[in-house]
């Protein structure tokens, strides 16, 4: 499913998207399989898998510990395509990682692999859009979106560069700083929803971690949720991991059903 269709259907509905990351791999390619379901079981309704990469700039602590564990269970890009290909689900799913990996396996190679293991869209938070014609051509012939980043502190310029050149939806990076759960929903991040004007969906990450949240941010504007620090702190708790990451994505599909109730 292309990630504009679950964005329509969900329109329809009158509910915001709830956009659930994982790392690949962390601990296992097979916990990953389990932890999909559980999340989609939840209410999620488009899955970001990141794709581990040994310097993740834009992660805090949480999702960097994730990351480590993928790793040092063994998690590769060839790996991650595999596990990709092995998932059987009816939601799209995303692609984060960073640039080194998409330039050491060649753009072209990337984008197929992605393409035909059923990845709608592409994130690669430390690529500038000023930068990425080459990649956005090559998402472009094969089908794939390619989702960018827009901060508090983009300019009006470069902010019409981005929203230009992305499409699936835009990520609004919801405070300044690295990923992770925050109590609160920070003032920038209502102005920055107001500040993007655009038809192409807005989702908010980077610190979402309750349903009351989730319903701050829909009720403020944005189409979106993007949630992955609270999820990966139960993955790495170990604990009861699949029914506290289904009851977690439960109370926050809530929350963006709330927000435009």
């Amino acid at each position: 499913m292309r990630i504009n269709e679950k964005f329509k259907e969900l329109q329809k509905k009158n509910e915001g998207a709830l956009i659930a990351y994982i790392c690949a791999g962390d601990p296992t390619p097979e916990d990953t399989k389990r932890y999909v379901v559980s999340l989609i079981k939840g209410g999620a309704d488009i899955i970001e898998l990141g794709m581990p990469f040994s310097d993740p700039v834009a992660d805090g602590p949480t999702i960097q510990a994730g990351i480590e564990r993928a790793l040092n269970g063994g998690m590769t890009p060839d790996a991650y395509f595999k596990l990709v290909r092995s998932l059987k689900v009816n939601i799209p799913l995303v692609v984060m990682t960073y640039y080194n990996l998409l330039f050491k396996r060649g753009l072209e190679r990337f984008v197929q692999d992605c393409a035909s293991s059923g990845i709608s869209g592409i994130i690669v938070p430390d690529l500038p859009a000023e930068e990425a014609g080459e990649l956005a051509g090559l998402c472009k012939k094969h089908g794939i979106d390619l989702i960018f980043l827009v901060a508090p502190t983009t300019t009006e310029a470069r902010m019409e560069r981005i929203l230009a050149q992305g499409t699936g939806f835009i990520y609004l990076v919801a405070r300044l700083g690295v990923t992770g759960a925050r109590a609160d929903v920070a003032g920038s991040t209502r102005e920055l929803i107001g500040r993007v004007k655009t038809r192409t969906p807005r989702a908010v990450g980077f610190g979402i971690s309750s349903g009351k949240q989730a319903a701050e941010i829909i009720r403020a504007g944005a189409e979106g949720v993007i949630v992955g620090s609270a999820f990966v702190e139960i993955i790495a708790s170990r604990k009861d991991v699949e029914q506290r990451l289904e009851a977690l994505a439960g109370e926050l599909k809530e929350g963006t059903r709330a927000g435009r109730g």
